[in-house]
């Protein structure tokens, strides 16, 4: 089976760049504890490696 990614946005986006907020929102994120699924593929990761000091990442089984 496919992994999935469950990404959480654990941290407020004011104050930061604009680069950061726009990779929070390609990752489908909009409000502060907001949870999405992603592929697990290196696209997603590398948007995750980006943004780790704001997200969770946490990875499941689809």
């Amino acid at each position: 089976m496919a992994k999935q990614l469950q990404i959480t946005l654990k941290r407020s986006l004011i104050g930061r760049n604009e680069a950061q907020r726009r990779t929070v929102a390609a990752l489908g994120l909009k409000k502060l504890h907001q949870t999405v699924s992603q592929p697990d593929n290196a696209a997603i990761r590398g948007m995750v490696n980006q943004v780790s000091h704001l997200v969770e990442v946490n990875e499941v089984e689809a």
